[in-house]
């Protein structure tokens, strides 16, 4: 019986090490050009909030992980092109200057036409790319911390709301021409 026991122990230990391995998405050549061609999307997974107040009410849920991380379903995005920037994102935490008619302005989800990218990559080969949109109000940094493999984490610093950071992967823009 004790056999049987550690033999279910060791094969559920090899299990969940093997789900939470990191699965590559993309080799570091590709993810090097989509970063160089200022052409990418970043797909959120998961969402990262710093307010106290946020992980407190997180952590009193029944049922619930000491974990201050959200489960996302993959529909939030920060899409990156030469003349367009389209944020889609969720916000988890405190907004000094909340909008009570309209719930779209107290998510980040705006449309940029007047941004700038500045790009570089340490010696370990992750780029960091810091978007700066100069038409949004709200928003006064977008930094994107892309690895080698794909992987990504994604940090919003704005003027009316705590930061909040995000972790995802990036992918190849989707062609969305009109037929």
């Amino acid at each position: 019986m004790k056999k049987y026991i550690s033999l279910i122990l060791i094969s559920g230990f090899l299990l969940f090490f093997q789900s939470c391995s990191s699965q590559t998405k993309l080799d570091s050549k590709t993810v090097d050009a989509l970063v160089n061609s200022k052409e990418f999307t970043f797909h959120a997974e998961r969402a990262n909030p710093t307010n106290y107040d946020v992980i407190n009410i997180m952590n009193s849920m029944p049922n619930s992980t000491a974990t201050r991380i959200l489960q996302l379903d993959g529909n939030y995005t920060v899409e990156l092109r030469n003349n367009q920037l389209e944020v889609v994102l969720p916000y988890f935490g405190r907004l000094f200057n909340p909008s009570l008619g309209n719930t779209d302005k107290n998510s980040y989800r705006f449309t940029s036409k007047d941004f700038a990218v500045d790009q570089s990559q340490n010696k370990k080969g992750t780029w960091i790319v810091k978007i700066r949109p100069n038409d949004v109000s709200n928003v006064s940094d977008i930094i994107i911390e892309v690895y080698k493999n794909g992987r990504a984490f994604t940090s919003i610093r704005s003027n009316d709301r705590q930061p909040i950071s995000y972790d995802g992967y990036v992918s190849q823009n989707e062609n969305t021409e009109k037929p």
